[in-house]
């Protein structure tokens, strides 16, 4: 989770998505990034558990793909930041 949130673009995503379900095409124009590395950013946040994506068909019969915040809190602390680095307190001394 700590990685997911450890980049400026992962940050700016879900910053866009606290507003709200988007359309990835229109989260791409919001942020001016590419579709590829939006989905790239969108797999480390889905995968960390921070954001769900929902295929949907529009009225035309495409396939549109949706992605919002997951509910989701972060407490950060010394013991999950040494667990993060193999580390424990007695290891770190």
């Amino acid at each position: 989770m700590l990685a997911a949130f450890g980049h400026e673009q992962r940050l700016r995503i879900i910053g866009e998505l606290a507003m709200g379900r988007v359309h990835v095409s229109e989260l791409a124009r919001r942020l001016e990034l590419s579709r590829p590395l939006l989905y790239m950013h969108l797999e480390r946040l889905e995968k960390a558990g921070l954001v769900v994506g929902n295929l949907e068909l529009s009225s035309d019969g495409k396939a549109m793909k949706y992605f919002e915040l997951a509910p989701f809190e972060l407490r950060l602390d010394v013991d999950l930041i040494l667990s993060v680095l193999g580390k424990t307190k007695e290891t770190s001394t």
